[in-house]
């Protein structure tokens, strides 16, 4: 699987800079919104690689190869888990950084406001890409509207509920564990589908 993922970061090295370059602009601005956004837009680049995969017919060389549909399928949940921890790690230090240069107008990063927005983005994650392994990214223009819908929905549900945490983040922490709970059945049910629509898609 290292040598799948691999495949994907070399293919798409150009949207991975520009990826770290919108966390730290991003990140730069003071507001939950932005350093959320951040974080759920890693969510993305899976896509990315599955669109550079089907313009380039990986899946009929991959068939080729001692790669399984579980390989295939898993290289690309990897790679979005990866993604999100980057921009949740990178966000989290920006804003620490930031907060110890202005003092006054930058706060410090909120833990359970960034584990939120991992659990939103590997739900999206769980959502989507059963059925870019279905109907691929080409034929799913439709889906990626609602891909980006749900990464600015996301991002300001999330910012109104730190924003309305009205004593020391209760809102928050009460959100967080229904998210985690959710990340994590999801996932369960997510990979074994997008398996079973990949075979089905391959053969």
């Amino acid at each position: 699987m290292s040598a799948l993922l691999l495949k994907d970061y070399y293919v798409i090295f150009r949207q991975m800079r520009i990826f770290l370059l919108l966390i730290l602009v991003f990140s730069c601005i003071p507001g939950t919104f932005y350093s959320t956004f951040a974080v759920v837009y890693a969510s993305m680049l899976p896509y990315t690689a599955l669109a550079y995969d089907e313009r380039s017919k990986w899946d009929q060389l991959a068939a080729m190869m001692p790669y399984s549909a579980r390989d295939v399928v898993l290289s690309k949940y990897v790679f979005g888990w990866i993604s999100v921890a980057i921009a949740a790690v990178g966000t989290f230090v920006l804003q620490t950084i930031l907060s110890f240069v202005w003092l006054s107008d930058v706060t410090g990063p909120s833990i359970p406001v960034i584990l939120l927005s991992v659990c939103v983005a590997v739900c999206i994650l769980d959502i989507t890409l059963p059925l870019m392994f279905r109907f691929g990214v080409e034929k799913g223009r439709l889906l990626m509207f609602f891909i980006i819908f749900l990464v600015c929905a996301s991002a300001g549900g999330i910012a109104t509920i730190e924003q309305s945490s009205l004593d020391g983040g209760f809102y928050l922490s009460f959100s967080l564990v229904p998210a985690v709970i959710a990340a994590a059945v999801l996932t369960a049910v997510s990979i074994p589908l997008a398996i079973r629509l990949y075979g089905r898609r391959s053969r």
